[in-house]
């Protein structure tokens, strides 16, 4: 395959797992995303605080926003916000080859030579073959030659995944919006970012995967509908594992860490085994060709849980942890990998992810979930807000219901999310909205989840996203005057149940 235009204008494949385009989009709009997607490659570094890998987020920015129907003139603001403090890009000390491919990994000295290697790998392969190659791969992770040191494995799978997956999101954009050269830039993003996931993303996932059975070579996806068939008697899921880890004496005493950059190094220098031990527990079945879709959406409802039922106490204010929302955002991609990769590689991609997301709520503290609680507390309206048309006097239900005013909640929450200077927060209401799309639908008592070990799994039904998003937005509204350039309106205290709770001092990542 010779790829001949790398930057194209911007379009998806509308199949279940891909994430809609919401009405707005016009052909202004797509026209200068096409040019800032490329501009931006062009200019720009994907660090803006080489020190602390603190990332670019414009194109993450200027795709979210797109996708979600915002106005042109939306998107530009959004991007020159962005620019203001980014990186340009530099020469790289020297050409990166196949030959010396993995010699300057994790040094982003090389970004540009990086850049320029995976542009020509994915010209001529393709986007499917370059990510099986050079991620997802045996020999793209781990060096079987004799004398080789741990250190010197290159280990992409766990670069993609390192500073909280956004290679992995970088990526992602560019598979689901066909856009061959955002995924080489993201393959480049992973070769300059750390291996901080060494020892909970280990050669045994890919020695398991490849040992299983599997009578298909390709995911069969089935055809739309509202979530996914119950999984086998035998399958051990996500939240049962999420429940186990709860009850683990192991984690009762998390470390706070005042610098962001140690929170993630300290649980895995410390719980690996543990970790490693309940990745390797998450059933997958190669030869189920529903088990992606499915293991999908444990995850899905997993990180929603992290970071909305985990962060809402009756009696405080939401705790809008920002490393859990990343969990969330991240989580949309999962699905336009797994469209992409064959099923040994979807089982190593998706436990690595699982590994990851489970090492992140560890080192925030571990914190559980008052199901009940949450559903019977937390609203799935966000209500409206001044000025808002009065409605006709013979609206439906009736002209004084709040639901005259704001029938739609989804409506009300991207309107307010696609103005709001902080790339995560219309992130966080795409991924939220499209889970809604997909799972929405869902009952309480349905035999998957109340079959879990969590307790209170029984009680969650498809408005889990919707209320997380209301949580999401509430808080919004509530700082709706605070300084966003300080980074303040996503919470960094953590859930540590030691009484020296605070912000993480040092360093704000993006």
């Amino acid at each position: 395959m010779v790829i001949g235009d790398l930057f194209p204008a911007p379009s998806t494949s509308r199949s279940k797992l891909m994430p809609r385009k919401w009405p707005g989009i016009t052909s202004q709009s797509t026209a200068n995303l096409q040019r800032i997607i490329k501009e931006s490659q062009e200019r720009w570094h994907p660090f803006f605080l080489r020190d602390y890998r603190a990332h670019n987020h414009s194109i993450h920015f200027a795709l979210a926003l797109w996708a979600l129907g915002a106005d042109n003139e939306i998107i530009q603001a959004a991007y020159d916000h962005e620019c203001a403090n980014l990186l340009p890009r530099f020469n790289s000390p020297e050409k990166i080859t196949a030959a010396n491919l993995n010699e300057h990994l994790g040094d982003d000295e090389y970004y540009g030579a990086y850049l320029d290697f995976f542009t020509e790998i994915v010209k001529k392969q393709g986007v499917t073959s370059a990510v099986e190659e050079y991620v997802l791969s045996e020999t793209a992770n781990f060096i079987s030659a004799s004398g080789k040191k741990e250190k010197e494995h290159p280990e992409m799978l766990n670069r993609l995944m390192d500073g909280i997956a956004h290679s992995m999101i970088e990526v992602g954009y560019g598979l689901e919006f066909n856009v061959p050269g955002l995924v080489a830039e993201g393959l480049a993003w992973a070769a300059v970012h750390l291996k901080s996931s060494s020892a909970v993303i280990p050669v045994s996932f890919w020695t398991a995967a490849n040992q299983a059975p599997v009578t298909s070579l390709t995911l069969r996806l089935p055809s739309l509908g509202e979530h996914t068939a119950a999984a086998p008697k035998t399958n051990v899921h996500a939240l049962t594992i999420l429940a186990r880890i709860l009850k683990d004496s192991r984690f009762d005493a998390i470390p706070l860490a005042e610098d962001y950059r140690i929170i993630y190094s300290n649980i895995t220098s410390k719980y690996s085994d543990a970790i490693t031990e309940y990745a390797k527990m998450w059933t997958f079945n190669q030869d189920d060709p529903e088990e992606a879709e499915r293991k999908i959406e444990e995850l899905v409802y997993a990180n929603t849980l992290i970071y909305a039922v985990a962060g809402w106490s009756k009696n405080e204010d939401f705790n809008n942890d920002f490393f859990h929302v990343h969990l969330v955002t991240s989580a949309l991609f999962l699905y336009q990998f797994i469209e992409i990769l064959k099923p040994a590689s979807q089982e190593v991609f998706l436990r690595s992810y699982f590994a990851v997301c489970l090492t992140w709520w560890i080192g925030r503290g571990r914190p559980g979930f008052d199901i009940a609680g949450f559903f019977a507390e937390v609203s799935s309206n966000p209500g409206s807000v001044a000025p808002f048309p009065a409605p006709h006097k013979d609206a439906l239900p009736q002209a004084d219901s709040p639901k005259a005013s704001n029938p739609n909640p989804w409506l009300q929450l991207v309107k307010e999310a696609l103005v709001v200077p902080d790339d995560h927060i219309p992130k966080a209401l795409r991924a939220l909205a499209h889970f809604a799309e997909v799972y929405g639908t869902r009952n309480a008592e349905e035999e998957d989840l109340k079959t879990t070990e969590l307790p209170g799994a029984e009680l969650i039904d498809g408005t889990l996203f919707v209320r997380a998003a209301v949580l999401t937005n509430e808080r919004l509204r509530k700082h709706k005057d605070v300084d966003m350039s300080k980074a303040r309106y996503w919470d960094r205290k953590g859930f540590y149940k030691s009484s020296l709770q605070h912000e993480v001092k040092r360093g704000m990542p993006q």
